[in-house]
This record gives structure tokens, sequence and C-alpha cells, in this order.
């Protein structure tokens, strides 16, 4: 046998093998979305990593707090905070909001702080299946994992998780938790102004603060609170 056939045959093989494995990559990753579909997540990604960091610490508290509390246990004033903040668009789009992303190119191109326009699907894709970083590799999975949940979840299902799981301060994570913690109370019993100087933090929440918060926090959370009110209460996310 010659080379040049062998050549073609070694070609042939590994062309088949990547084949199969981006088929079993396809499968594990629908499995994966399709599991928590149905089922509320006991961790996350990003909880994992934090995590991992915290045992190579000098901290002496190295806890998750983290508890799942359904999408009817938390106050709807949280929701429509944190859509606000977040992504106002979200009961609209499909997983990638055009219009903001658009925004950004053109902040960039005029030499404006370059900001985020990652959608609360996007950053559930982020959170709950991937790692940090701004590498293009990561965007791709991000991308990919956000049309996964968009066809398969519904929007409460995504905006139910992203409540769970949205990092809320250091080594807090979701709603529930951050309410218990910050304000002594379940999240069903948290007022607009509460849940407007949570969703305040949401950008960075390990630089910003809800029980001592900054002039800036507290200017985000009166734009939330009269953005709130602008998109007419809560009833702007009740075919969700």
């Amino acid at each position: 046998m010659s080379v040049k056939s062998k050549s073609k045959i070694l070609l042939k093989k590994t062309t088949a093998l990547l084949f199969k494995l981006l088929i079993a990559c396809l499968f594990i990753t629908l499995l994966q979305v399709l599991f928590f579909k149905w089922i509320d997540p006991f961790t996350s990604s990003i909880m994992i990593q934090r995590k991992i960091g915290l045992l190579f610490s000098g901290k002496k508290d190295k806890s998750i707090k983290y508890k799942w509390y359904d999408y009817d246990d938390i106050s709807k004033n949280v929701a429509l905070a944190v859509v606000t903040e977040e992504d106002q668009n979200f009961p609209f789009h499909i997983g990638f909001d055009f219009e903001q992303i658009n925004k950004a190119i053109k902040d960039r191109q005029e030499g404006k702080r370059l900001r985020g326009a990652s959608t609360i699907s996007q950053q559930v894709a982020k959170n709950l299946f991937l790692w940090e970083g701004k590498s293009f590799i990561r965007k791709g999975f991000e991308a990919y994992y956000t049309i996964l949940i968009e066809f398969f979840w519904s929007k409460r299902r995504i905006l139910e998780i992203y409540l769970n799981i949205a990092e809320m301060g250091k080594q807090i994570f979701g709603v529930g938790k951050a309410s218990e913690i910050y304000f002594k109370k379940h999240p069903s019993e948290l007022t607009r102004s509460e849940a407007a100087l949570l969703a305040a933090v949401l950008p960075n929440p390990k630089r910003y603060s809800v029980t001592n918060p900054s002039k800036y926090v507290r200017k985000r959370q009166e734009w939330i609170l009269r953005q709130m009110k602008a998109l007419g209460g809560a009833a702007y996310l009740k075919d969700l």
C-alpha cells in the first residue's frame, strides 16, 4: 500500500472519529439542557468554580450560600427588577438582543466604554454550564447553549433559573438566599425598593454591596424603580 493510500485511510478514520465525537457532544449537551428543563439545579458551573477558588484561598468561610426557590415563591417585584436591569427585551427576543448588540458595537466604535449586551438567556447559559472569560471559544459555546435553552425551555423557566443562580454577593447565589441574608425575610416578601437594590448590584456583585450601597448603586436603584413603573409593573411579565 502506498503512502498516499495510507494517508487517505488515516484521514477518513480521523474524520469519522471527529464526526462521532461531535455527535456525542451534541447528544450530551442536549441531555444537559433537557435535564434542567424539569430538574432544579443543585449548583452551577460558576458556583463550582467559586468553591474551588475558596478551597485554595485563605478565607475561613469556604461555603457557598445557595438555596433554590420556585418562581412562584419569589416576589414578582424581584423578577421585574432583574429584567429591568439586565434585559428589558427578555419577554420578546429569542435569546439574543440584536438591538443592544448593535448599540454596544456603535458605542465601542465611538470610543465609549465597552458595555455588555448579554441577555438573561445568555447569562443562564454561561452561569449554569460554562466558565467566565471573554474568549471567542466561550462565547461560541454560550451562543450554542443559549439557542438550546431558548428552544427547549419556557421564558418563565429561564428566568426562574436565572433568579436562583445569579451571583448576588460574595459567595451568595440566588435572590432567595440573598433575601434571607440581606433582608432577613422570605423572597416572596421583598418590596419594590428591596428588589431594585438587589438588581442594582447584579452588574458586579463582587464589587457592589447591598448592605453598604454606594451612591452609584443607589442611583441605579432609583433608575430601576422608575423603569419598573414605566414598564407597567408586574404585568410586564404576566405572559411568561
